[in-house]
């Protein structure tokens, strides 16, 4: 019995192993890494610019803070993970609290997970609804760095859920942002729970504002 529950074990973890995968191996110096770092470059560019002349903008609805150009780490291939989505058989609705006491209930339906240095880590992924019931995912983590080089309530990335469940999502935390309410005190935003931490120095994506 002991043996079978071993081999059992095994079998789960190289079908976890299989559909994660790192992209540490990308070279800075390969004309993909420099497309790559030209486009995240770019889009740097365009949210500094939007975040400056947006109507929505936090630094135009809330005329007591000067807007400056954002801040960020280097481009760090090493924080570029691949994942399939592993989704939880019993999704439990949960209570996450938002920076001004609100409560927001979410769906924690799964993780991806995050190959770096032969260690998984987990990576959750929520789903919530609009005031209008739309729904939408999210992500939201902290690390090593929150609290020091990054905000204090932890930082964001962009999911869009894809329909083949075994679609491989790309993980790129050199896209990870700041919420609004890293800027002003006018907007609140979901505090990731003590779940969401991630046991690394996660040098990558937008940096603290002030």
């Amino acid at each position: 019995m002991l043996i079978t529950k071993k081999i059992g074990f095994i079998i789960i973890l190289l079908t976890v192993l299989f559909f994660i995968e790192a992209c540490s191996d990308n070279r800075m110096d390969t004309p993909e890494m420099k497309t790559y770092v030209d486009e995240l470059v770019t889009e740097r560019k365009e949210k500094d610019y939007s975040m400056q002349f947006d109507k929505a903008s936090p630094f135009i609805v809330d005329t007591s803070i000067t807007f400056e150009p954002l801040h960020y780490y280097e481009p760090n291939p090493d924080f570029i993970f691949k994942s399939k989505l592993f989704t939880y058989e019993v999704q439990d609705t949960l209570t996450i609290l938002g920076t001004k006491g609100e409560k927001r209930p979410s769906l924690l339906i799964g993780y991806l997970g995050l190959n770096y240095n032969d260690k998984i880590y987990k990576l959750n992924v929520y789903k919530s609804f609009s005031r209008t019931g739309t729904e939408y995912y999210s992500i939201w983590f902290t690390d090593k760095t929150t609290g020091k080089e990054t905000y204090g309530v932890g930082r964001y990335l962009d999911f869009e859920l894809n329909d083949d469940p075994d679609f491989i999502y790309t993980i790129d935390f050199n896209r990870a942002f700041n919420p609004y309410c890293a800027y002003s005190a006018l907007f609140t935003c979901p505090i990731p729970r003590e779940e969401d931490y991630i046991n690394l120095d996660i040098e990558a994506g937008e940096k603290n504002f002030h």
